[in-house]
């Protein structure tokens, strides 16, 4: 035994003294604890004030309160920055602030669900800003590797962030990177106008006019009629975008325009493409499109694959192109198969 350790093995612990320590740590903690929530509840009024000199003056009293707020950051970069480096400074800030909140332990325990803690949002939320900024300042690589680091912390995806991704490596024309996301990823049988109008736009890119291509515009029309009006020109995109988007919607098929219409066009001839196949029938009527999207999927195909044509004096397979109602029956509009001859058929009522 060394002259150390025969010095401490008689010491009597003073376990009155060890409590005290213990609940000083305890109170600092709880200390805290009650500062972030002090300063989420100023954020939280910032949000619902009409006034930006009032919003920035909450976030940063918050700040004061709880140094490492990360929406306080947040909202700076939205309302107080004047460029987009600042802005990122924000984020940047905002994004570390959070992750000191948190705390390391929580990064390697909630992987994949990571939205589902409400106190991750904040950091979750900066961090999405800084990648938005990184892409916006051409910092590409580094955008997309923000975007895929925020799937991986949350798979549920809760902020969207797989539409910006596709959007991101589309415009890039990085169509291998992108077909192995869409492919492999939870996300491939999603109905979003960003998710189905991107695999068409995928889909040409490599394919060209074929089959499989014209199967995939096929079903981004069931999932939204309006995008290509948007996209060919038929119709103007707004120049100021809604916050929250219709499923199905218009609004949908506009905000979806307006972010991805340069990745269409890097595309040669896939506009016009489109342009050909979706101009004979405007558009699908509201109720046709949800009485087609409650047929499944078999009868469908047997529907599809049994429509009269009058050139070709029998039945053929439609290439459907749109449809809508009359009265209680569903009309649906595309081309014959075989001779390329405009076909119909109907759908009696339910």
């Amino acid at each position: 035994m060394t002259d150390s350790q025969k010095k401490n093995s008689g010491k009597v612990i003073d376990f009155t003294e060890y409590r005290k320590k213990v609940a000083q740590r305890k109170g600092a903690k709880k200390k805290d604890d009650l500062a972030e929530r002090a300063a989420q509840e100023l954020i939280y009024d910032a949000w619902e004030s009409y006034q930006k000199r009032e919003r920035i003056r909450l976030a940063k009293e918050a700040l004061l309160i709880f140094p490492d707020c990360a929406d306080a950051y947040n909202l700076l970069a939205e309302d107080a920055a004047k460029t987009l480096e600042d802005s990122k400074e924000y984020y940047q800030k905002g994004m570390e602030a959070g992750r000191r909140a948190l705390g390391e332990k929580i990064f390697k325990e909630s992987n994949g669900m990571f939205w589902d803690i409400l106190e991750t949002r904040p950091y979750m939320r900066s961090r999405a800003g800084l990648m938005q900024c990184l892409w916006e300042e051409g910092r590409y690589d580094e955008a997309i590797g923000h975007a895929l680091e925020l799937l991986r912390l949350n798979e549920n995806d809760n902020q969207g962030i797989r539409y910006v991704l596709i959007t991101y490596l589309a415009n890039l024309g990085r169509y291998d990177q992108l077909e192995a996301f869409m492919k492999n990823g939870i996300y491939k049988n999603d109905c979003a106008a960003e998710w189905l109008y991107t695999r068409v736009l995928l889909s040409f890119a490599k394919k060209g006019d074929s089959k499989t291509s014209r199967e995939a515009l096929q079903k981004a029309l069931e999932g939204n009629v309006y995008v290509p009006d948007y996209l060919t020109g038929r119709k103007p995109i707004p120049r100021v975008l809604p916050d929250r988007m219709t499923w199905g919607g218009e609004d949908e098929a506009f905000c979806y325009a307006s972010g991805n219409k340069r990745a269409w066009e890097k595309v040669p001839g896939a506009l016009d493409w489109m342009k050909s196949l979706t101009s004979i029938h405007p558009q699908w009527s509201v109720p046709a499109t949800q009485r087609w999207k409650r047929i499944p999927a078999g009868i469908k195909k047997r529907i599809l694959d049994n429509v009269w044509c009058t050139k070709c004096a029998t039945c053929v397979s439609m290439e459907l192109q749109n449809g809508d109602m009359d009265g209680d029956c569903l009309i649906l509009h595309g081309t014959c198969k075989r001779c390329g001859g405009n076909v119909n058929r109907l759908i009696e009522p339910e």
